[in-house]
């Protein structure tokens, strides 16, 4: 029997494995309230129901049997939890467990390309120096150093996947222009790699298949500026797009968080999923992403 087990059963978990569900006998997710576990559970992605389980990993309390039991389970594990105040909790208070589940294949851990840095506007690849500009980069990295160590020690391929802006279905710069919410925010030189949640979920789903270890960068193929996309947005909808607005000016307005995407400008290049698992992207650029979308595809 093959069964998954996702720590953390957000956006992209759920879109994975309404994609390829199928190809499990079980799927186990876990989520931090009660409600939103009750929700997903009465869903049915990828053709069958997915047990949910209540686990929030930042408090210190031991992690729910079911979830250790899960985890004794599980032939591969998709890992999205974010790392806490520098530590990967999940991973902290579940070590033992995850390395001695004896039927344990493959461990897909979602990263992020910040742990590259700035590399004002060039190309880079996963041989990259990791430099990055930003605490919370540094956590990952801490993260997926540890989550390989456990890999290597129990000799279960690790995948890191560092993953660049994710859009899709409900989450992308067509909502952001229907609401009015969106700025085209111009700051020279600034560019932006994208990827569509199902070109991710492919990612995922090759690197399960494939046992595959190592860094892979998602990302699309046509790094752009950040306001080009909400440009296009605004075409394939038929308004005007909003004005352009100078960063500097925007930021006076924008939150510390918003501010830091734009500490990084690099293009990043994806050869390796399309040449070690074999990915071909549906959505190469955000443009062909977004005619989907809008045509509700």
């Amino acid at each position: 029997m093959t069964a998954l087990v996702c720590l953390g059963f957000g956006y992209v978990a759920q879109h994975y494995a309404g994609l390829y569900g199928a190809r499990f006998d079980r799927i186990v997710g876990t989520t931090r309230s009660a409600g939103n576990a009750a929700a997903i559970a009465a869903l049915r992605l990828g053709g069958r129901a997915v047990e949910m389980v209540v686990f929030d990993a930042a408090p210190a309390a031991p992690a729910p049997r079911t979830l250790l039991s899960a985890i004794a389970d599980a032939t591969a594990l998709l890992v999205s939890i974010a790392p806490h105040e520098g530590a990967d909790l999940s991973l902290a208070r579940m070590r033992e467990a995850i390395a001695a589940a004896p039927r344990l294949a493959s461990i897909v851990y979602l990263s992020t390309i910040a742990v590259y840095g700035n590399h004002d506007g060039g190309w880079i690849d996963e041989t990259a120096p990791l430099a990055p500009t930003l605490a919370r980069a540094g956590d990952r990295i801490a993260a997926e150093r540890a989550w390989t160590a456990l890999g290597e020690a129990r000799g279960i391929a690790v995948a890191l996947i560092r993953v660049a802006g994710i859009y899709g279905p409900g989450a992308s710069a067509l909502e952001s222009v229907k609401s009015g919410r969106s700025r085209r925010i111009v700051k020279p030189g600034q560019v932006f790699n994208r990827i569509h949640v199902a070109d991710l979920a492919q990612i995922i789903d090759r690197a399960i298949a494939h046992s595959a270890a190592g860094a892979f960068n998602a990302a699309d193929d046509e790094p752009s500026a950040p306001g080009d996309p909400i440009a296009f947005a605004a075409g394939l909808l038929g308004v005007p797009p909003p004005p352009e607005v100078a960063f500097a000016e925007a930021k006076q307005t924008m939150s510390p968080m918003a501010q830091s995407f734009y500490a990084d400008s690099k293009r990043v290049r994806n050869d390796r999923i399309k040449q070690a698992l074999g990915v071909t992207l549906r959505y190469p650029t955000y443009r062909e992403g977004l005619r989907a979308l809008a045509a509700g595809s």
